[in-house]
């Protein structure tokens, strides 16, 4: 009688999400299977994370289980799921899995691979200008500490190329949470292009490249 008591919980959340900016809301979903003796749709499924607790809502069924988590500004967050159901009489029961919360990882958003900066017409004072921005999700903020110009190659053409190319930022920039940071360029001819390179000090982007090229539209 005793083995037909149970609910088997099955976590179906994926193990990582691509971090969001915005709200910042993540699916959360488990499926169930009960003994014979667990009263029919009695099933009751929290999400517990960070001592919040978030009620799963089931399907018409009864067998599969949903909710959306919103966290921001981290790179993981712990999840536990409660069950709770009425056997058959007036008695309840529950169950905690895992034993210990499991992380769902958040995943940075890659920073732009490559800026293309419109040069057409005369030259304005200081040369063509252009930014490129960058925005961290992970961490409650980030500092871009320092940039510089790469060219592309070892090619003497390539070499030339990104020596026009000055990066005119101030260091460090403050890179709030999910806000966009600028790091501004300038360009002294009207074709020209080089990498570049970012230093930050977020421990999962501690540099980052990116690709330019100032040329008339």
């Amino acid at each position: 009688m005793l083995c037909a008591c149970d609910v088997q919980v099955q976590d179906t959340t994926p193990s990582a999400y691509p971090a969001d900016h915005g709200i910042g809301m993540y699916e959360l979903s488990a499926r169930i299977a009960a003994d014979a003796l667990v009263t029919p749709r009695s099933v009751v499924l929290f999400a517990i994370s960070d001592g919040k607790k978030l009620t799963l809502t089931p399907d018409a069924d009864f067998a599969s289980y949903r909710g959306l988590y919103s966290v921001r500004c981290r790179d993981s967050f712990p999840l536990q799921l409660l069950a709770v159901w009425r056997l058959q009489g007036l008695t309840t029961a529950h169950k905690l899995i895992p034993a210990q919360p499991r992380q769902v990882r958040l995943i940075e958003p890659a920073q732009p691979r490559t800026a293309r900066f419109d040069s057409s017409g005369r030259a304005p004072k200081g040369g063509w200008q252009g930014s490129v921005p960058f925005r961290f999700v992970t961490v409650p903020g980030a500092h871009i500490t320092a940039a510089h110009i790469e060219p592309s190659s070892a090619a003497a053409a390539d070499v030339a190329a990104a020596k026009a190319i000055s990066v005119m930022t101030s260091f460090p920039v403050v890179a709030d949470c999910g806000e966009l940071a600028h790091v501004q360029l300038a360009s002294t001819a009207a074709h020209a292009h080089g990498i570049l390179v970012i230093d930050t000090d977020h421990p999962g982007v501690p540099h980052w490249q990116t690709s330019l090229e100032f040329t008339p539209q």
